[in-house]
């Protein structure tokens, strides 16, 4: 009776203990989740990215096309600010900025496209990402 009384008593203190482990493990991860979307808030350039290439059309302009990828993992962007600078044998002849108003939801991506005439014998183009705001979650 002993040994019942005393195995009963172990399961019983094993239990409520691994019910407290798992209520501190949700608890650690809900803090994590609130501090990792504090620093996405706060750093957005950290956490977008842009990626494109261009091409002449036929009328002579200069077609852009981008990715944005947003590498947060809970925070979404809007209005992206994007500068382009244009180069002519290594030395900057133009400079553009775009604004990608679409949401870009966390660990996605966002196509865009814009059209330039750049000056003649433009040879490269850097696109990067000045800004975005945090678009509010409804």
């Amino acid at each position: 009776m002993k040994y019942i009384f005393c195995l009963f008593f172990i399961t019983v203190t094993l239990l409520s203990c691994g019910s407290d482990a798992k209520k501190s493990e949700e608890q650690t991860y809900t803090e994590q989740k609130e501090s990792l979307e504090q620093k996405e808030k706060k750093n957005p350039l950290h956490f977008i990215n842009v990626t494109g290439d261009n091409k002449k059309n036929i009328i002579g302009q200069t077609v852009i096309r981008g990715i944005l990828y947003n590498k947060a993992t809970v925070v979404a962007y809007k209005d992206v600010r994007i500068k382009m600078l244009c180069y002519k044998n290594g030395k900057m002849v133009e400079e553009h900025e775009d604004v990608i108003n679409d949401v870009i939801k966390p660990n996605s991506e966002k196509e865009f496209k814009t059209r330039y005439r750049l000056p003649k014998g433009t040879d490269s183009i850097n696109l990067s990402v000045m800004s975005a705001i945090v678009a509010e979650s409804k």
